[in-house]
């Protein structure tokens, strides 16, 4: 059985192989240390927790070369309680490679919360996303004033940013490594499709004191 699937062609996939080597060569005419340099250790500053969606490369735009981010990404840019994947993920981070920003960054157009806001009953997806419906429950007077659909998304879409920096602030891995005195930030930031351009929400949580005043941070998103 093995066999066969060993012998299955590789001609769908040739081009990414072409395109694979025509980047190892470029990088290695500019830098040709790069690869050696770069296997020998891996020290990012930045975890990136963002959207799978394909349009949103945390490498690409923010500008930075492998090795310098830490990334994690998932349908919605979610951070659950339950969700093994993302705490090992964040602990890793935080317990053995020591970064001291985190950035949750979210996208307009996000087909993730539009299917939380519209209840399009995609299947498993709808299990994903069913926080994002409770937080468009809890934000529901600010929403309901924007009449466009595609303005109360991306409303939305930022709410939901805040909520993930929120859920991550309250994680025992995040505690503790305050309660330790770990310089750890968490960013809420939001990346725009139609730009390019990510803009900042002005959410940043770096301490449990900063917890206290939740109400506040949540806040600058609805009233913006």
């Amino acid at each position: 059985m093995f066999g066969s699937i060993l012998l299955v062609p590789m001609n769908k996939l040739a081009q990414l192989f072409e395109n694979n080597k025509a980047w190892v060569d470029s990088v290695l005419k500019e830098d040709p240390q790069f690869f050696k340099r770069l296997s020998q250790q891996q020290n990012p500053k930045y975890l990136w927790i963002g959207c799978s969606d394909s349009r949103v490369p945390a490498n690409q735009i923010t500008g930075l070369e492998p090795g310098e981010v830490f990334v994690h990404r998932n349908v919605a840019n979610m951070v659950n309680h339950t969700d093994f994947n993302c705490l090992s993920v964040v602990q890793f981070a935080v317990d053995i490679l020591k970064v001291s920003d985190i950035i949750i960054c979210g996208h307009y157009g996000c087909g993730g919360v539009k299917a939380a806001m519209e209840g399009s009953g995609l299947g498993i997806i709808d299990n994903w996303v069913r926080s994002i419906k409770e937080t468009h429950y809890y934000h529901s007077d600010v929403l309901d004033k924007i009449q466009e659909s595609e303005g109360r998304s991306d409303k939305l879409c930022e709410l939901n940013v805040v909520q993930q920096v929120l859920n991550l602030s309250h994680t025992s891995i995040i505690q503790k490594a305050w309660s330790q005195g770990q310089s750890i930030s968490i960013h809420g930031w939001i990346y725009g499709l139609d730009n390019g351009l990510v803009k900042d929400l002005g959410v940043e949580v770096s301490s449990k004191k900063q917890l206290d005043k939740e109400f506040l941070i949540r806040s600058k998103v609805r009233n913006s």
